[in-house]
């Protein structure tokens, strides 16, 4: 009998507190706007923070209910953009895609390491103590930070240096925020010339420790009469804002530093 009454009593308050929490649920549920998870699933859901949000399902909630702007999203670009527009009846603003590249050329064929480095395998660290051998001060040291830092894996190491592949890359620009060296820059995808060096060494020296660097000839800022690319600071530097179609540059350089490297979908570096 004892047992029983317990057996009432527990069953009792159970179906108690489960009619108070039915009741709670009916009538202290938060709807949420059915666009959010329609804003959401077009998001391709990879929580990378590059557009200021924790991840896509904040993001999408600030869409719908804040009016973020629709474009923020890196890594869907102009056609997830175009998708959420017309879900919600936004226009949408037109912007190329970015791709990041690294602005070096010089891998362990083109420059040879002064000593062998046993640190740390990251940048960073690297760079506290004068870099990991390579005797430019300026290059690509391929410890790999930035190709850990990449949610795609866009980024591998080949011969000691970093190089992207712009078909996997989402814009996200990690690893420019990565490289204790600057060498990483996101531009626009319709941008194929390049000037692979960032060192700005005098010619001489440049030529002490990399087959490949920029010497500051000038001859390719001349070739296109400083109209898409200039000098600085020893330094020949691509303007991405100017369309710069002419390949021929691309002779002129004695050290072979410029190349053509194409940045959009469906193509390797």
């Amino acid at each position: 009998m004892e047992l029983l009454i317990q057996t009432l009593i527990i069953g009792g308050t159970g179906l108690v507190c489960a009619a108070i929490l039915a009741v709670a649920a009916r009538f202290l549920s938060v709807h949420e706007d059915p666009r959010v998870e329609a804003v959401g699933n077009l998001l391709p859901g990879i929580n990378c923070g590059t557009c200021g949000f924790a991840g896509c399902g904040e993001y999408a909630r600030d869409i719908v209910l804040h009016g973020a702007p629709i474009n923020l999203c890196k890594p869907g670009g102009s056609e997830i953009a175009a998708k959420i527009g017309a879900s919600i009846g936004v226009q949408v603003p037109t912007d190329e895609r970015q791709v990041a590249i690294v602005l070096c050329k010089g891998d362990d064929g083109a420059v040879k390491r002064g000593v062998d480095y046993n640190g740390l395998l990251d940048c960073s660290a690297a760079q506290q103590i004068g870099g990991n051998g390579k005797p430019c001060r300026y290059g690509c040291m391929g410890l790999a930070s930035c190709a850990r830092s990449c949610p795609v894996g866009a980024i591998e190491i080949r011969k000691g240096l970093a190089i992207v592949h712009p078909d996997l890359c989402i814009s996200c620009a990690k690893c420019v925020s990565v490289c204790p060296r600057k060498l990483i820059r996101m531009i626009p995808e319709s941008r194929s010339i390049h000037v692979l060096c960032s060192s700005m060494d005098r010619g001489p020296d440049v030529r002490k420790v990399c087959s490949v660097g920029c010497i500051a000839c000038t001859l390719c800022a001349k070739a296109v009469n400083n109209q898409g690319i200039s000098m600085k600071n020893n330094l020949a530097v691509v303007d991405y804002s100017v369309p710069l179609s002419d390949e021929g540059v691309i002779a002129k350089c004695p050290q072979h530093t410029l190349e053509k490297r194409v940045g959009g979908k469906g193509v390797c570096a």
